[in-house]
């Protein structure tokens, strides 16, 4: 089966309906080449402490440009929350790598708006992403995070994630300081029916 196989047959499920505990509704559908601008307005709207650790600048558009590219050829697998505007409220992302040893790993990332967080969109996210990740023969799923990102390191850790590696002055921030990675890791079968309270973004 082709990677554009794959992909088509773990998004059969998309786009979904879901209402938050506030009883707004939004639709979970896979991210398209049109949604560059919608993706730009989500991530200026972010909070600076959000944007500090981003992989990627998403408020830049050629690096939004290049992530759409990356879903059009399958490596990577993203999810958007959108409201009835189009608007963006959230998303999730699986990566595959296409090296034969990590092909059956994936990195998980999930980013929501502060103005949707506490109100079930990142459990929403998480569990769906990781349906997909399933479908698409991932067995082992990744999330990279600094040590001082407690939040996520605790929403991660109640999801089944482990630490496996710390490496020292990794990454550097917007700012241009240096800060440690956490690797934190957990084995994809049966995991998204425990996912009870995950995420409370």
């Amino acid at each position: 089966m082709s990677p554009h196989e794959s992909v088509a047959m773990a998004l059969q499920a998309f786009p979904m309906a879901i209402t938050l505990e506030d009883g707004r509704d939004l639709e979970l559908r896979p991210a398209a080449q049109g949604d560059q601008d919608a993706i730009v307005a989500f991530a200026n709207a972010l909070p600076e402490s959000d944007l500090l650790f981003l992989r990627v600048d998403i408020t830049q558009p050629a690096v939004v440009a290049n992530w759409l590219h990356n879903i059009s050829n399958g490596e990577t697998v993203s999810l958007l929350a959108v409201d009835a505007n189009g608007e963006v409220s959230g998303y999730a992302t699986v990566d595959r790598n296409a090296a034969r040893w990590t092909r059956r790993v994936g990195e998980i990332r999930v980013n929501v708006a502060a103005s949707h967080r506490s109100q079930g969109l990142g459990r929403h996210l998480t569990s769906r992403i990781f349906d997909v990740a399933r479908s698409l023969g991932l067995k082992k799923l990744t999330a990279h995070m600094t040590p001082n990102q407690t939040g996520a390191h605790a929403a991660f850790t109640r999801l089944g994630f482990r630490p496996e590696a710390l490496l020292a002055d990794y990454i550097e921030d917007r700012d241009g300081k240096v800060h440690d990675l956490t690797i934190l890791s957990y084995d994809i079968d049966g995991l998204t029916s425990q996912v009870d309270d995950p995420l409370r973004l």
